[in-house]
Formats: C-alpha cells, structure tokens, sequence
C-alpha cells in the first residue's frame, strides 16, 4: 500500500487474533459499544417536546439538551481517544464509564433544565470515552481478522442508527422521557465484555498535550455553538464572543500543531491526504444524516399525521438493508471496493433526497431517504476505520479515529444547523432537497478514497 512518509504504519500487538467466529463476535461487541452514542441526538431528539413541557422551557431552551450533547460527544471522542493511546484503551473505558454513570445518574434525577444540560454534557463526554474505545479496539485488530471485526461493527452499527427513532418513541411514550435521555449508558453493559481486548492495547505512556487539547475544545466547541446560534436564539453579542473565541483558539491550536513536538493533534496526521479526504467524506455523511432525522419525522408528522412510533417502526428496514451494505463493506478492500460502494450510497441518499425539491415527496421517499443515510452512516466507520487502520501507526490510532470522529460530528452539526436555518425562509420539504448536497459532496470525496492495497 503507498503510503504517505509522514505517517508510518508498524503493526502492534493485534487485539483480536482469534477464528471467523470470534473476529465477528468482537465486531458486533465494539459496534455494541460504539451503537448506544447514537441514541444521545436521535432517540433524545423525540423526547424533546415532552422535556420542554416537564420542566418549563421553551423550544429554543430545550435545544440545548441536543447541543450540550453533540457538543461533549465530539470533544469527548477525540479526547479520550488520546487518552486511550497514550494511557491504554482499558484505562479509558474504565474512566470513561465512571463519566457517562455520573452524567446519566444526573439527568435521571435533574430538578431543572440547567442541570439536565450539564448531566446531558457529562453524559455524552463519557460516550465520546465508549465510541474512541470501540473504534480504536476495531482499529487494532489483527489485519487477517479485520474485515470480519469490520463487517461486524458496521452491522451492529446500522440497526442502533436506524432503530434510534423507533428506541425513543417506545421509552418516551411507554415510559419516561428520562430514560430515553440516558439511552447512551447501554455502552455500560458491553463494557465489561471488551476488558480483555482492552487490555491488550496498551497505551505508549506518552504525555497528553493539555494546552492543545484545551485549544481544540474551545475551537470545535465555539463553532458548533456558532452554527446553532439562529437555533438557539444567541444574542449577537454571544455570537460576537464565540466568533473571537474561535479565531483565537483556532490559531492557538494551528501554532500548537506547528511548534509542539507530541501536539494533541499530531502534525503528520494533518498533513496526510487521505485522513482529510475521510474527514471530507465523513462530514457530508453525517451532515446529511442530521440533517434528514431533522426534516424527514417533521414531515411526516405535520404533513402526512403519522406517529413518532409510526416513523421508527418503518425505518426499521433499513436497519437490515444497513447491516447486510456494511457487512459487504468489511468484506470489500477498504481502498477500492468499499470507498466505492460508500460512494454509490451516498449518491443515492443524495438523489432520494433531491426529490423534495420537486414538491411534497411520497412518505415511501422519505423513509427510503433516511434509511439510506443510516447505511452510509455505518458504511463510513467501517471503510475509514479500515483506511485509517492501515495507515496510521498503532500509537496514534485511538488519537486519529478520534479526531476523525470529532470532524464528522461536527459535520453533523452543520447539516442540522442548515436545515433548521433553510426551515425559517423555506418549506422542510425544500430544506431537505438542497441539503441533499452534503450525500453528493460525499460521494465525490468518497471517489478519492482510493489506495493500493499492502
């Protein structure tokens, strides 16, 4: 495989070395782990209404329940990615799970929206401990075994993004909204099944860069903040505030890269092409994703009366069409086939989603539309996590998918933000067919995703 001499890629101590059998088992168990994330913007999203209610606040307030989690869901990924690679994943998974146990024992029992926001914070800081863990274990697997662990934890990925809606209807509507807010914790209960593996990825004992991590939180954490200002109803002197806050942090953080010897976001990673092509990739993907699971329920409760319950149950089927793409991903070289089977996907969500600018689509359209961004949601981790694998060095793989991760979230947060903008001025239907454009961007990024095999 060409590789870039900036970035070496020596093999370390597999974590998964064993038979088909347990390679798959191990993907489904990292896919497990990563999977519950999902559920802190989808599920929570339906609960919104009934959050708002309960404790008193206005739509725009209770937004913050979604942006306080997007937000320390991304910073966390790549935070406790670094950690995992300079302390060991198994230090990681352990710290992190005490973070995501406190913040959900505090949105169970939070008296107001303040503290539910804070719980909703530390909460998904702890999930972003359980998505860099399970991506960087999935990242260190034996390369014979990789595409089965792969093909797994695509599968396993697929049907938590595509059964999230139907997950916070049930618990919203049978139960509480409260627990529909700390769907995450589920990443708990496998983590005791991903010890062993975690054991053998030891961390290199190398300091973590403070000053840079510091830099990079307030530089991601001011831009989401930004994009959603028009959501959240920002005064323009917030606005003013987080614009200075970004240019300076960005700057800090570029200065950082370029002087410091170990920088939080190592210098040769930023300079390899093919980890800012995923990154490129990633963005429209999720961009595109957020974006639907913003607009397709709107419509379809407003234009066509169907139920929250309704919507989840139909997307259900998607959930298989994802799961069987993203075992062929696993399956297909991660530089030729899969890239381009993650390309014809996102073509294809882009032209589903395109039909709205046509006028009202067919509630069929729509369901096939987000079903399709579920699948190239875990088509993505599957083919980047396999790229990056391959060639980025193993101690700075927990690092870099974490990085990577923390750039499609905030994709993400651009897609939703778009959509809820183009809402004031525009039909959702509308909104939805020019937000199409991030599936097409990630197609064409996808495209040059390609790689000799080693």
């Amino acid at each position: 495989m060409a590789t870039d001499p900036a970035v070496s890629i020596p093999e370390a101590a597999p974590a998964a070395r064993a038979g088909s059998g347990t390679a798959r088992s191990a993907g489904l168990r990292y896919g497990a782990l990563f999977g519950p994330a999902v559920f802190g913007v989808t599920a929570a999203g339906v609960a919104l209404p009934d959050v708002a209610a309960a404790l008193h606040a206005t739509p725009s307030a209770a937004a913050w329940v979604l942006t306080a989690h997007a937000l320390a869901l991304g910073v966390g990924t790549a935070l406790f990615g670094r950690l995992a690679d300079s302390r060991g994943v198994r230090a990681s998974l352990l710290i992190g799970s005490l973070v995501l146990a406190v913040g959900a024992v505090i949105c169970l029992f939070a008296p107001n929206l303040g503290v539910l926001v804070a719980g909703r914070f530390v909460l998904a800081a702890g999930s972003g401990a359980m998505t860099s863990g399970a991506l960087a274990l999935t990242a260190s697997s034996e390369p014979a075994a990789r595409p089965k662990v792969l093909a797994g934890f695509g599968a396993t990925m697929a049907v938590f993004s595509a059964s999230a809606t139907l997950a916070g209807g049930v618990f919203t509507q049978w139960v509480t909204w409260r627990i529909t807010l700390v769907l995450p914790a589920l990443s708990l209960l496998v983590v005791p099944l991903c010890l062993q593996a975690a054991s053998v990825r030891p961390g290199s004992g190398r300091k973590l860069d403070l000053p840079g991590a510091a830099l990079l939180t307030a530089a991601a954490t001011s831009f989401l903040l930004l994009i959603q200002a028009s959501a959240l109803s920002l005064s323009t002197t917030v606005v003013v505030a987080l614009a200075a806050a970004l240019v300076v942090a960005t700057a800090g953080l570029v200065w950082r890269v370029r002087t410091a010897a170990a920088s939080f976001v190592p210098r040769p990673l930023v300079k390899d092409s093919m980890f800012l092509r995923a990154a490129v990739t990633g963005i429209g993907v999720y961009a595109g994703l957020f974006a639907a699971m913003y607009a397709v329920p709107q419509i379809l409760v407003r234009e066509h009366q169907w139920s929250v319950l309704a919507i989840g149950t139909w997307l259900l089927p998607g959930a298989v069409v994802g799961a069987v793409l993203s075992r062929l991903a696993g399956r297909l070289p991660a530089g030729t086939g899969g890239s381009r089977l993650l390309a014809a996907i996102a073509a294809a969500t882009a032209g589903v989603l395109a039909t709205s600018l046509a006028g009202a689509p067919a509630p069929a359209l729509l369901i096939v539309g987000a079903s399709l961004g579920f699948a190239a949601f875990a088509v993505t981790q599957v083919v980047t996590t396999a790229l990056m694998s391959a060639r980025v060095e193993p101690a700075l793989r927990g690092g870099a998918m974490g990085l990577l991760n923390l750039t499609f979230f905030v994709g993400g947060g651009v897609g939703s933000a778009t959509a809820g903008a183009l809402a004031k001025s525009m039909s959702l239907s509308t909104a939805l067919g020019i937000v199409a454009a991030f599936p097409l961007i990630a197609c064409l990024a996808a495209l040059t995703l390609t790689q000799r095999e080693r």
